[in-house]
């Protein structure tokens, strides 16, 4: 009697080794590591050229491993990172952190123009409300309607 082994499959594709020599897709990563909401938004962002893997514009299907360096902008700043590790699942926020380290300089610039943004909104100044039939009036009378 022969016995055939099978390799597991995992969601259709064979299952890759565990070790340091891995490798996956870089819109996947970035999902997992909660860079995007979704993985169809992290694709985008890699074809809109706001990833760079290593120096290089990332596109989707590049992929990434352990110490690879990455930049990624989003609304949430620049964030300068280094691989730590690769998740073919999406976890909670905790685990995800433990994927990549933001370098100190990257964190630094990224908090300053955070801190820059929040000042600039403390000078615009904007209305609270609509304006009210006087002002309204006023701004036809202006526009000579």
């Amino acid at each position: 009697m022969v016995f055939l082994v099978r390799q597991p499959i995992l969601s259709g594709r064979i299952a890759r080794p565990t070790g340091d020599n891995r490798v996956m897709r870089i819109d996947k990563w970035l999902w997992a590591a909660r860079f995007f909401k979704t993985r169809s938004l992290a694709s985008k962002a890699c074809e809109l050229g706001r990833i760079e893997s290593n120096g290089v514009t990332a596109k989707p299907a590049r992929e990434v491993k352990p110490g690879d360096s990455l930049l990624v902008k989003n609304s949430g700043g620049d964030f300068r990172l280094e691989v730590l590790a690769l998740s073919e699942m999406r976890g909670s926020a905790a685990i995800a952190q433990t994927l990549y380290r933001e370098t100190e300089a990257g964190k630094e610039l990224r908090l300053k123009m955070a801190a820059e943004r929040k000042a600039m909104g403390e000078f615009e100044s904007g209305r609270e409300a609509r304006p009210s039939k006087r002002d309204r009036r006023n701004m036809d009378r202006l526009r000579g309607r």
